[in-house]
């Protein structure tokens, strides 16, 4: 398995192997939890608008499926690997887990930078990739979502691609869709209240006022942005945000629907073309002083170079694995209150969980229904891992693991091992 040896697998299993000794983990348990189920490798290739075949490389991998269908997102990023998927699969396993949704974890990717293709050479790299993950997928066997470089519009394709496969429309088999073929309200959104909903539960149990609470977000698309946006509604300062060439700086606070709105306008390129701050780089926003910093951009943004430098009270991490193993150590000893991607991000997939049901039901629900459901399982999952790690006195992050790894433990020793 040398395609798995990278830096953000061997991250995710360095997680799952301290928790696993903490837990005392049945050694049999540990072997078959570290390696993903199903791995699954394909050439994607697409014809360009100029008439040439590029072949582009795509993964499915599917972590575990131990408690239900698998869940993970799709990405299109020039970094993606296999090692990288593994590794934001197991992550989905325990997050799932700990939210206590009937789902295993699963995650894809393309190796491409879209924005870089047109639009009709991204359907057709979207149809071709679903239409070869096609024997993996399906509403009761594992279900796709957007991620870093997708969006509805692609969960679309993929659901239309599957569909014509099957003779039928099948909208389960893809979450984050549009509206109009199944898709759910408050789903764009979800990943980022989540975040939210967790970062003001830390905040009541901390003593911090929102009112008098800085926050700085790293990453400005879909998760940063509704971060941004929901946390300054809720009545807290936004001071910084960034995303890929760099960000904005405002210590009287940013207006966040204004800067989306002029953002959008320049065709979200570069945050530095809004003048309504000081142009700020990625690395001086994770060393701001504030209350709450949010790293969602990518993974290991926060490692034993610059953790030291990081001056935030509560770090709620919006992103997958953006704080390596030996800056988490440097933080903890900061007394940083950190709030755990397998946690604070894990609105996404609980709302996914909402739209499957719904496609399943054929019956949908009110925004508010969504968003008052989301704020209860995700604010339960918070006060039971609070719980958790003040019982047997443990990091968030290590109470997190632990929580998501017995469930999944506890459904392979009840379901045993075949044949």
């Amino acid at each position: 398995m040398n395609e798995l040896d990278n830096h953000t697998f061997r991250l995710a299993v360095a997680q799952f192997d301290q928790a696993a000794e903490r837990m005392n983990l049945d050694l049999n348990l540990r072997e078959r939890l570290k390696l993903p189920e199903r791995s699954l490798i394909v050439s994607v290739p697409v014809r360009m608008d100029n008439g040439t075949v590029k072949v582009f490389t795509g993964y499915r991998v599917k972590h575990d499926s131990s408690r239900g269908p698998s869940k993970g997102g799709i990405r299109y990023h020039p970094d993606v690997n296999l090692g990288e998927v593994a590794a934001l699969a197991m992550w989905m396993t325990w997050k799932c887990a700990l939210a206590g949704l009937p789902y295993g974890g699963a995650k894809g990717g393309v190796q491409v930078a879209p924005e870089q293709l047109s639009r009709g050479e991204l359907q057709r790299l979207t149809r071709r990739y679903a239409a070869e993950i096609f024997p993996l997928i399906g509403p009761d066997k594992d279900v796709p979502a957007p991620d870093v470089g997708t969006d509805a519009q692609v969960m679309a394709w993929i659901m239309d691609t599957y569909s014509q496969q099957m003779g039928f429309a099948v909208p389960g088999v893809v979450t984050g869709k549009p509206l109009s073929i199944g898709g759910s309200l408050g789903r764009e959104e979800a990943t980022g209240r989540g975040v939210v909903d967790v970062t003001l539960e830390a905040m009541k149990h901390l003593g911090v006022a929102v009112p008098t609470a800085t926050v700085a977000v790293q990453g400005f698309g879909n998760v940063g942005s509704h971060t941004a946006r929901i946390m300054q509604e809720a009545g807290a300062k936004v001071i910084a945000v960034s995303n890929k060439t760099g960000g904005l700086y405002n210590p009287k606070g940013l207006n966040i629907p204004d800067l989306l709105t002029r953002y959008r306008a320049t065709g979200r390129q570069s945050l530095c073309d809004v003048k309504m701050g000081d142009a700020i780089t990625n690395e001086e926003l994770l060393a701001l002083d504030c209350t709450i910093l949010v790293p969602a951009a990518l993974s290991e943004q926060i490692t034993q170079d610059n953790a030291a430098k990081v001056r935030c009270r509560i770090l709620a991490e919006g992103a997958n694995g953006p704080t390596t193993l030996e800056a988490d150590q440097i933080l903890i000893d900061k007394g940083i209150f950190i709030i755990p991607d397998i946690l604070a991000n894990s609105g996404g997939v609980i709302v996914s969980y909402f739209e499957w049901v719904q496609d399943v039901q054929r019956f949908f629900w009110k925004a508010k229904d969504i968003q008052d459901r989301l704020h209860e399982i995700i604010t339960d999952a918070f006060h039971r891992t609070l719980q958790f790690a003040t019982t047997r006195q443990v990091t968030m992050r290590m109470a997190a693991l632990m929580s998501g790894i017995d469930k999944v433990a506890q459904a392979h020793l009840a379901r045993g091992l075949y044949p």
